[in-house]
């Protein structure tokens, strides 16, 4: 049945795909629509103030439409019938995750892909066997340059990225070398009065700080193809017993990870907050980050606070699972511990230490953060409309 209804789906979308397109239109999507977040948000926000002249949509999943009608003036609903309409005749498309592979290029429709992360974990056809569900390491490789063929634009947030990308996309089309757009906000509003009415907004105390724990996901264990499972080894219990008094911790799923954490017995502590629409506003609230191998790392340097790397698995997720682009242990710009109460005690030794640059990796932040300045965005949309 699905593959009966991507076919009829392809036949319809290149029908209208040879219709007119529509000047100065633009679809935005983020995260396969389950989002307003991300490079794609920061684009928008942008031309929302500044491009007028522009008519802005933006593609979400049904599911999440009470997260985004505040938000945005042109919500289309992902695979309706208006969505087609848009999104064939478009004159741009800018997301941050691949499209479904049956979807064709539109003839005359620029694509933007912004992706969505400097990369520590391999990539596209660097992978040397994918362990996800619903696919071979040769199929995976093939829908991956098959997609990448489809682009236009590719947007990078440094050099070390730019490399890969190519390599590891199979690109060789334009690429727009500008820092991220989703990390503008980390320049252009990080105060306190901000953060302060961000913590209010999400009922949060005010008299404790924060840590962020955000992990990523991991192929080979899930429910069913594009759900995944989120084993929380961060034993919560403890960090309460130790911490509870100073500070409170979010918890961020990755938005691949299909689970609905209970924690109700961590109430004022621990928060879920893998729904919450934009991590970068989590970033600023945060007075520490905990994770793993997830690309938020590279995002939250720019605030040169405080991270802890919780690799509980870093053998076996290194060696057989994905394989990594530098040697973390080596690199990372925090301490890499496998226990909770290693992370524990490092979140002690940060508050005696009185954490500060001078703890920090310059050369880390020389080599991932140097092209962002809180202008990203301005960089790729003069590109969008100067062409």
């Amino acid at each position: 049945m699905k593959n009966i209804l991507s076919k009829f789906y392809y036949i319809i979308y290149r029908f209208i795909s040879y219709l007119p397109k529509r000047k100065k239109t633009i679809i935005f999507e983020s995260f396969l629509g389950k989002q307003y977040s991300d490079n794609p948000k920061a684009i928008y926000l942008y031309m929302q103030q500044r491009c007028p002249e522009y008519k802005l949509y933006w593609s979400f999943d049904r599911r999440q439409y009470r997260h985004l009608k505040e938000n945005v003036s042109r919500p289309v609903s992902r695979f309706g019938v208006k969505w087609l309409f848009v999104m064939a005749r478009a004159e741009y498309l800018v997301t941050n995750s691949r499209m479904p592979h049956w979807i064709p290029k539109s003839k005359g429709t620029k694509y933007i892909q912004t992706w969505h992360g400097t990369p520590l974990k391999k990539l596209g056809i660097d992978i040397q066997e994918v362990r996800m569900p619903g696919t071979t390491t040769e199929q995976y490789r093939k829908n991956f340059i098959n997609e990448a063929q489809k682009w236009d634009v590719l947007v990078s947030p440094n050099t070390y990225s730019t490399e890969i990308f190519k390599r590891a996309f199979q690109y060789k089309d334009k690429v727009i070398e500008s820092g991220y757009p989703r990390n503008d906000i980390l320049y252009n509003c990080n105060s306190d009065s901000v953060i302060l009415d961000l913590k209010r907004s999400l009922k949060l105390p005010t008299n404790r700080k924060v840590i962020l724990y955000a992990p990523t996901w991991r192929d080979n264990d899930f429910y069913s193809v594009g759900k995944y499972k989120l084993n929380l080894k961060l034993d919560l219990e403890r960090m309460r017993k130790e911490l509870g008094k100073e500070y409170i911790i979010l918890i961020r799923a990755h938005y691949l990870v299909a689970e609905n954490l209970d924690l109700t017995s961590y109430k004022n502590f621990a928060y879920d907050m893998s729904l919450y629409p934009d991590i970068s506003e989590l970033y600023l609230i945060s007075d520490m980050l905990i994770t793993d191998y997830s690309s938020v790392f590279f995002d939250y340097a720019n605030l040169e606070r405080p991270m802890i790397f919780f690799t509980y698995d870093i053998d076996s997720y290194r060696d057989e699972l994905r394989g990594f682009y530098f040697d973390i242990e080596k690199e990372a710009p925090g301490p890499i511990v496998k226990t909770t109460e290693k992370v524990i005690l490092e979140i002690k030794k940060f508050e005696k230490e009185r954490y500060s640059i001078n703890n920090y990796n310059k050369e880390f932040i020389d080599k991932f953060c140097s092209l962002e300045d809180g202008d990203a965005s301005r960089r790729v949309v003069n590109y969008i409309v100067n062409k």
